[in-house]
């Protein structure tokens, strides 16, 4: 065992103790910090083995974080940007898809409260809407409800 690599285990520990880590995005971490690639897959392998780095766990991480502030669509863009496996993706976006109408209304609430004015308004509230990774389907969904005065805060 290298004499460097007692550091690398150190320093992935204390990453992997503030959040959940891709494997790729921990070996992007340490890699300044080793001698050669061999190091960081060593101790990349172990942390693997031993349950210590989960692409799942860090995938559920990201999708609690962001859930209430973007779409399906971003959340699987910053999934695919951390190196997440298209599998542990689609399984993680699939659950968003059944409330991404609810989570595009409280996206809207929060933004805008009053249903658009006029067609230059509603443009701009469906590409926000889009910006944040809800589709067109839904946005136009809920914007059609909430023209019609259906803003799901009635009690």
């Amino acid at each position: 065992m290298p004499a460097q690599e007692p550091k690398l285990r150190v320093r992935a520990l204390r990453h992997l103790a503030r959040r959940e880590y891709t494997r790729q995005e921990l070996a992007r971490v340490l890699a300044p910090h080793a001698e050669n690639e061999a190091e960081v897959d060593a101790v990349l392998d172990e942390f693997s083995q031993r349950g210590w780095l989960s692409e799942t766990r860090a995938a559920e991480q990201l999708v609690h974080a962001r859930r209430e502030r973007y779409g399906p669509m971003r959340i699987r863009r910053d999934l695919e940007a951390r190196g997440v496996s298209a599998e542990v993706i689609g399984s993680t976006v699939a659950s968003l898809k059944e409330g991404e109408l609810e989570a595009a209304r409280v996206v809207w609430q929060k933004k805008f409260r009053e249903p658009a004015a006029n067609a230059a308004e509603r443009a701009k509230q469906a590409r926000f809407l889009m910006g944040r990774g809800f589709s067109g389907e839904v946005i136009t969904k809920l914007l059609r409800s909430i023209g019609r005065g259906e803003t799901g805060d009635e009690s």
